[in-house]
Formats: structure tokens, sequence, C-alpha cells
């Protein structure tokens, strides 16, 4: 096995786990989210966009139904003993070959926990699996259920995070290094990934996001490289990424002289950032979070400009994105509590000048003041024409 905590951390998550169970009386539960396999057990893979479930009961027990590609992958990377495949062939169904599991493990008319929000479940997989199981046990949603226990990192975690920041701050130094007018975009991606790599990170869960002149406004991926010129605008969106632990950045850099707009725009988002990270304190909601940074944008005379989110919740995340839950957004009850990871993103996108700015960092949250896991400079970085 290659495991990358202890089994004592195991150990210390399977507990929480089945603390959690116990209290809202689950026999067992489906897991279906590739994160909560990997927080749970160690398992690493892709091939959770296919059809896998990992069956843990109230008393530790657990069975993982998986493809044969997955079998090998789950021996090498996870503590799980009792892995089984499920046949390709014909109209064979996992989900039938999943009821004869649980039938063997005593499940009939039980109360089970299942992880419908997830990318590791299709529709077309939920559909079957209530079709198929709704007449066998009492199935209950428990998709929050491990995303909560995850939201509060472990000392063991919160190490690879700070490794993460440390490959964040890495890789937009090394974009530094080739900023500047008529280098390609694509140059600038594959620096920051290089110095990832070789710093012993992984790939993001994610693409990082890279747009200049008026793709600059975008906060999204996109096929398409475009050269810098001279008077230019850089948004940059990336996260170092360290045993698929994360910690997010965003900037927008300036090549040449910045325009008046430019400054004004900055002067939003940074205010914003620090007015975020005063009420990033345990006590406080995510809502919260929200309505500090967009109380500052909107005193600025940016509210058409503003996103209508400003962050989220970091850890061990798999494709198709970093983004965890809880998020920041107006009216989000969740409480920031101590040893919780989080990004916070100021982004403001005016499309009528096409002018973009940006500025955002990962944070821990202690007992006091937030702590940045990033050591890079707030400022606005301008680079010459």
């Amino acid at each position: 096995m290659s495991l990358h905590f202890d089994k004592e951390e195991f150990a210390a998550r399977q507990q929480r786990l089945q603390t959690k169970m116990e209290e809202n009386k689950l026999d067992a539960m489906l897991l279906f989210a590739q994160e909560s396999d990997y927080w749970l057990t160690g398992y690493d893979t892709f091939g959770f966009c296919f059809f896998q479930c990992l069956v843990f009961l109230a008393n530790g027990d657990k069975v993982l139904l998986t493809r044969s590609a997955d079998e090998r992958q789950a021996r090498h990377t996870s503590n799980i003993s009792d892995i089984r495949t499920w046949a390709e062939r014909g109209e064979a169904s996992p989900i039938k070959q999943l009821k004869d599991i649980l039938f063997e493990m005593d499940l009939l008319g039980k109360r089970i926990g299942v992880e419908y929000h997830t990318h590791g479940m299709t529709g077309a997989i939920g559909i079957e699996l209530n079709s198929q199981l709704s007449s066998f046990a009492n199935l209950v949603d428990a998709s929050t259920l491990i995303p909560n226990l995850r939201a509060i990192k472990s000392d063991a975690e919160i190490a690879c995070i700070r490794a993460a920041g440390e490959l964040t701050d890495k890789a937009f130094g090394a974009a530094l290094e080739v900023i500047r007018p008529g280098v390609n975009e694509g140059m600038i991606l594959a620096a920051m990934h290089n110095a990832i790599f070789e710093g012993g990170g992984d790939y993001a869960a994610n693409e990082f996001v890279i747009g200049s002149g008026r793709d600059a406004l975008l906060c999204r991926y996109k096929s398409g490289r475009r050269n810098l010129e001279a008077n230019d605008q850089l948004t940059l969106e990336w996260a170092g990424a360290y045993r698929h632990y994360h910690a997010a950045a965003m900037k927008t850099v300036l090549l040449g002289k910045p325009t008046p707009r430019h400054l004004d725009m900055y002067k939003a988002v940074s205010e914003a950032l620090v007015a975020v990270e005063e009420a990033m304190v345990p006590g406080n909601t995510f809502g919260d979070l929200f309505d500090a940074h967009a109380h500052t944008v909107d005193k600025h005379g940016m509210t058409e400009h503003r996103l209508n989110a400003c962050g989220y919740s970091l850890g061990a995340r798999f494709t198709p994105s970093w983004m965890d839950m809880p998020m920041a957004y107006r009216g989000n009850p969740a409480p920031l509590q101590e040893n919780m990871v989080v990004f916070q993103h100021m982004i403001l996108a005016d499309s009528v000048t096409e002018t973009a700015m940006t500025l955002g960092r990962t944070y821990l949250i202690t007992n006091g003041a937030p702590e940045s896991l990033s050591a890079l400079s707030l400022d606005l970085p301008v680079i010459a024409g």
C-alpha cells in the first residue's frame, strides 16, 4: 500500500464518521464521492467517472465495488481489503451486483445513507439505484455528512495544504519570470505547472484559469492561446496541489501603465479582501464573508461588476473542480470554524470598458485572525510593457 497518512489518522477519520452515522441512525453508507473514498481510505483514482461504490458499515467494515481497471489502483493506494469488480458485459448492471453485496452484508430493511450530490454519481446511476434498492432498504440522502467532516482539517491535512501553498507561490514566481509582451499564454501555463510538478505537487482538480486582453474578464478556463501585448491585462487563477490538497490564488497582472479604471478596481478588490479577512473568524458565517465583500465593492460603485459568490472551502478534491463546500454567498448560514481552509477571491469584470481586476488567496481559519497560506504580496503586479 502507498498511503499518505498513517493508520492513526485514518482511524480518527473513521471514528468521526461512525459517530455521525450513529447520530443519524445509519446502518451503512454508500459512498460515491471520490473525495470521501480518499479521505476515509486513501483510495486514489480517476476511475470514479465510471460506476464505483464504497459500502461502509456502522461497525467499520467496508467493501469497494469498482471496475477491473481500478482494482490494483485500490490495492496500491488504499487500506481497503475487500475489493470486488463488477462485470462489464452485455446488459450487466453493477447496481444488481451492489444489491447482492448489501444482502450479503445483512442490510436488507436497514437504513442506508447515500451520497447523491457528487460527480461520482450520474443521474442514470441514481435512477437505477433508487429503482433497485428502494424496496430493499430505507435509503436516505447523506450527501453532506462526509463533506461536513472533511471541512474541518486535521493537523496532517493542514501540513499538506501548507505544502500546496508553497507550490502556489512558486508557480506565480515562475509565471512572473516569463510574463512579457509577445509571450504566449501557453508559456505561462507551462512555467506554472513545471514549478508545481518539480516541487512534488499534483495536477489540480481543474484547469488553471488564464486569460488576457478581453479574455481577462473570464473566470473559467477555455481552449485557445493568445500572445501578450505591450499594454495588456492578464488574469490568473491557479492552485498548488499536494496529495490532492489545494491552495488556490487569483491575480490580475498588468503589462505597461495601469489605466485609471484598473487602479480604481484594484482599490475596490484590495479593500474588499481586507474586509473579508476581518470577518473571517469563528462565530461568523460564510454569508458574512460575502456580505463583507459585497458591501465594500458596492461602496465603490461596482455592484454590477461583481459576482454572486466570493469564495469557498478547499481541501482534497478531484476533477472536475477544486471548489468545495461551504461556499461564500449571500445568506449562507454555514459557520466558520477553526481549522477550516477557505479560498476568497475578489473578482470584478467591467464588460463596458473591458477591464478586469481580481485578487484572492487561501486562508486557514484559526481561533483569532485568519492565517494566509500564501506569502505572495497583495500589491498590484505591474510589468513594464
